[in-house]
C-alpha cells in the first residue's frame, strides 16, 4: 500500500512541476511577444530609412540638397539589433531533462518547434553583420567621421543636424557603390522582418495553446 501511495505522490508532484515549466514558459513566450512588437517597429522604420538612403545615394544632386537627412539615415537606417529571446524555461529544461515530464508529445513538440524556427532569423542577422562590415568600408570613403561624431548624443543617440553638412565626394560611381550594398542590406531587412511577424504569430499560438491545454 504504501509503494502505491508514494507512486501516487511522485505522479502529483510531476504533474505540478510540469505545470509549473508550462506557467514559466507562457511568461517567456509574453516576453518574446513584447520584444517582436518593438522590433517590428524598429525594422520597420529602418527599411524606410535604408529606402531614403538609396533614393539619395542615387541621385547625387539629391544628396547634395538633402545633407542633413542623407547623414541621418545613413547613420540610423543600417543599425540593427538582435532579437532578445527569452529562453530561461528552455534552458531549465534542457539542463534539468525536464522536457521528460512534458507528458503531452504535441506540447513538447509545438514547443521544440518554436524555438527550432529562430534558426534562420539567427542566420540572417549574422548574414547582415558581414553586409554592414561592407558597408562601413565603402561609407567611410563617402561620410565625414567628424560630422557623423556631432550627430551623437551622449547617450548614443543619432540626432538629425540642421546645418546641411557635405559628403567628402559626390562621385556618382562611389555612391552607386553604396547604393548596391544598402540595397543587400534592406533585403535582408526586410526578410529578417517578414520571419520575425511570423514567428510572432507562432509565439501567440503556442502561448494560446499551452493555456488551454493547462487550463492556465
Amino acid at each position: 500500500m504504501g509503494f502505491f501511495a508514494e507512486n501516487i505522490r511522485e505522479k502529483i508532484s510531476e504533474k505540478n512541476r510540469e505545470c509549473e515549466y508550462i506557467t514559466s514558459l507562457t511568461t517567456d513566450l509574453n516576453d518574446d511577444i513584447k520584444n517582436f512588437d518593438s522590433i517590428i517597429v524598429f525594422e520597420k522604420t529602418g527599411t524606410q530609412q535604408l529606402d531614403t538612403l538609396i533614393r539619395l545615394l542615387n541621385h547625387p544632386a539629391l544628396a547634395k540638397q538633402n545633407g542633413d537627412e542623407i547623414y541621418f539615415v545613413a547613420r540610423q537606417g543600417p543599425r540593427e539589433f538582435p532579437f532578445p529571446l527569452t529562453s530561461r524555461t528552455l534552458d531549465q529544461l534542457k539542463m534539468s531533462g525536464g522536457f521528460l515530464l512534458i507528458r503531452n508529445v504535441k506540447a513538447s513538440n509545438q514547443i521544440i518547434n518554436y524555438y527550432n524556427q529562430f534558426s534562420p532569423i539567427k542566420l540572417l542577422e549574422s548574414n547582415y553583420d558581414r553586409e554592414f562590415g561592407e558597408y562601413e568600408h565603402v561609407a567611410a570613403h563617402i561620410f565625414d567621421s567628424e560630422i557623423m561624431r556631432r550627430q551623437e548624443s551622449n547617450t548614443g543617440v543619432i540626432l538629425r543636424s540642421n546645418d546641411a553638412p557635405a559628403l567628402l565626394t559626390y562621385d556618382t560611381k562611389r555612391l552607386k557603390q553604396l547604393s548596391f550594398i544598402v540595397v543587400q542590406m534592406n533585403g535582408s531587412r526586410r526578410f529578417r522582418l517578414g520571419l520575425l511577424k511570423e514567428q510572432r504569430l507562432q509565439a501567440e499560438r503556442l502561448k494560446s495553446y499551452l493555456q488551454k491545454e493547462y487550463h492556465l
